[in-house]
């Protein structure tokens, strides 16, 4: 082997192998401290598209499911609303059952009208409930909700039932309405059929909240699976990037250790020289 001063091709080769044990040091070390596979973009750049996908999907399965959550919330405060509209026409079935009876006179029957108004007063308050400014009961025209997406990518909806409360036909209006000033101005038809509208529309309410408890967790599972996925393209895998740092860190200080040593050969040409 030729014995040169210029070149030390030894000392640039040990050079070099360290420069790459060190910049792939660094990046074990970047990897662990952030937990993270991609800390630049040329890490995995196609890893990375992938990844902030599926993390913008697992972030609108989540606040799909919160506004299934809220939706849920605006059914049962109907749904009570509702209770409480039986309950006010089952007193009023009592009511008009009581005025039937043929021993009260005139006056009795008119002290029987006086809470029957004002169980109108209450069917005609109940009917304009609202939740956070949304009513609960209306036509397709008022301010009230027509379907929920239960999906993240909002294909896929729920359609909730919402009902005039103070309609004639599907509501209570035969008993509340202003035509109706006494208990004589109706009959149990009348009565039976409001009691059987509020029965219904408590069926559709609760078929719909069945329903969106079911896409809820849907949407859950969706978004677990969803950051699984996104999990195993940008999260460190601790355990292994533990033995690659010990690797690159043990190669590190073996070529720190060759390049001194490779550095020291040039010495062997002075001694020829003395």
């Amino acid at each position: 082997m030729s014995v040169v001063i210029n070149s030390n091709y030894a000392a640039t080769i040990a050079s070099n192998n360290l420069a790459a044990s060190n910049t792939m040091l660094e990046r074990s070390l970047n990897r662990l401290s952030s937990g993270s596979k991609i800390v630049n973009p040329s890490d995995d750049a196609g890893g990375l598209a992938v990844s902030m996908k599926l993390s913008a999907a697992a972030k609108r399965s989540s606040a799909a499911n919160t506004n299934i959550a809220n939706t849920t919330s605006y059914l049962q405060t109907q749904d009570g609303v509702l209770a409480t509209t039986g309950d006010v026409l089952n007193r009023i079935s009592e009511l008009y059952t009581l005025y039937q009876d043929p021993t009260k006179n005139s006056s009795d029957k008119a002290n029987y009208d006086v809470e029957f108004k004002q169980l109108q007063l209450q069917l005609t308050s109940l009917a304009a409930e609202t939740f956070n400014g949304v009513s609960l009961f209306g036509d397709s025209g008022s301010n009230a909700i027509d379907v929920v997406k239960v999906s993240e990518d909002g294909s896929q909806t729920v359609a909730i039932t919402v009902k005039d409360l103070s309609d004639d036909t599907d509501g209570v209006g035969a008993i509340s309405g202003s035509g109706v000033s006494s208990l004589a101005d109706i009959d149990i038809d009348d009565i039976n059929d409001a009691i059987q509208n509020i029965a219904t529309f408590r069926a559709n309410n609760g078929a719909e909240q069945s329903r969106l408890g079911f896409a809820a967790d849907v949407l859950t599972t969706n978004k677990t699976n969803l950051e699984a996925a996104n999990s195993r393209i940008v999260d460190v895998d601790v355990a292994e990037e533990s033995t690659q740092l010990a690797r690159w860190n043990t190669l590190v200080q073996a070529g720190t250790a060759m390049l001194s040593q490779a550095n020291q050969s040039a010495q062997i040409a002075l001694s020829l020289l003395r």
